[in-house]
């Protein structure tokens, strides 16, 4: 696989909280350059790319990152804002204390909400499987599928795991045909890239691919 093939399912990622205006510059101009799908950067930052970058750079931003807990009308603000700020991609983390709860139908009426605002933005719904059981991993891929979201989303890199290729050959078992997946956490080398990309995974979040098939230094995710 080529390196052009492999950056093409990039989300560019810098997601620390310490994360520096001249860290998301160079992510930007890696992405330019490399040609990568989005920058993934905190909700803070998406307004200033937009008016350096205007539409050299696809940016994609996290709602209710990473926990997952804050309400809905609150994602749904933050969503729509950063929608209003130039994103055009939303990585949304599910509030997992619900799917604990057995809450399934209160999660499913979350990602519709954000799904309604988001229209024909792309929204990617990240489920966290570290916390997750296998009963509870394929039960979100229904009802990803049934909030018409875009994505499932493995991780969002700050749980005690990330992605592995058993789930995504799980969601590829479970959820529907209009949805894809995206992996994020744990991608470290360039076999990793690989073999997420050949096992269906259409996005990588991550931070290390430029570092990965270049020998340059990752901003860290």
């Amino acid at each position: 696989m080529t390196d052009e093939a492999i950056f093409r399912h990039i989300d560019h990622t810098l997601l620390k909280a310490v994360s520096s205006w001249a860290e998301i510059e160079k992510l930007c101009a890696e992405a330019i350059r490399f040609k990568t799908a989005s920058v993934c950067v905190p909700r803070s930052y998406v307004k200033p790319i937009q008016k350096a970058y205007g539409e050299g750079v696809n940016i994609c931003t996290v709602i209710g990152f990473p926990l997952g807990y804050s309400v809905t009308r609150a994602k749904a603000l933050e969503t729509e804002q950063a929608l209003t700020e130039g994103a055009s991609e939303i990585d949304m983390v599910i509030n997992i204390g619900d799917i604990k709860n057995g809450d399934f139908e209160k999660v499913k009426q979350e990602i519709s909400t954000l799904k309604k605002i988001t229209e024909k933005n792309i929204l990617k719904v990240i489920i966290e499987t570290c916390y997750l059981t296998q009963e509870e991993k394929i039960r979100l891929c229904e009802i990803v599928t049934d909030a018409e979201a875009d994505y499932i989303k493995t991780s969002t890199g700050f749980g005690t795991g990330g992605a592995t290729l058993a789930d995504v050959e799980l969601f590829k078992l479970h959820i529907g045909p209009s949805v894809k997946i995206k992996a994020a956490g744990g991608v470290k080398t360039r076999e990793d890239l690989e073999a997420f990309i050949n096992a269906g995974c259409e996005r990588i979040g991550t931070s290390s691919a430029v570092a990965l098939l270049t020998g340059g230094t990752a901003a860290g995710y």
